[in-house]
């Protein structure tokens, strides 16, 4: 997907929740979502959290694709701190121009 390509359909259904500080995404009964911390210009992801019986379903790609475009759309810088974001963000290059160090995912591995 490039930059400009228009994410995925459930992609586009995860929301921001500011008032949680985090990007959500509704399954059913089940919310998926990614803690973040904001300041201006940037967003620290800090932890995704996919019910286990929704692992393995693309759901985390889901989850990161609709985050990270907000984001992009809003103009922010991303720092990824989860482990989850910072391996998506590494295996789809067309989001590493959101990072705010892009070394940072240099010692990731």
């Amino acid at each position: 997907m490039g930059a400009d390509a228009k994410p995925p359909v459930t992609a586009r259904l995860v929301r921001d929740n500011p008032a949680l500080n985090r990007y959500e995404l509704q399954l059913g009964d089940s919310t998926v979502f990614a803690t973040y911390s904001r300041e201006p210009g940037r967003v620290t992801l800090i932890h995704t959290m996919v019910p286990k019986e929704l692992g393995g379903h693309g759901v985390g790609t889901a989850l990161a694709t609709g985050a990270l475009a907000d984001i992009r759309g809003r103009g922010e810088k991303v720092i990824a701190k989860c482990p989850f974001i910072a391996a998506f963000i590494r295996s789809h290059k067309e989001f590493q121009d959101l990072l705010a160090d892009p070394s940072s995912l240099d010692g990731e591995k």
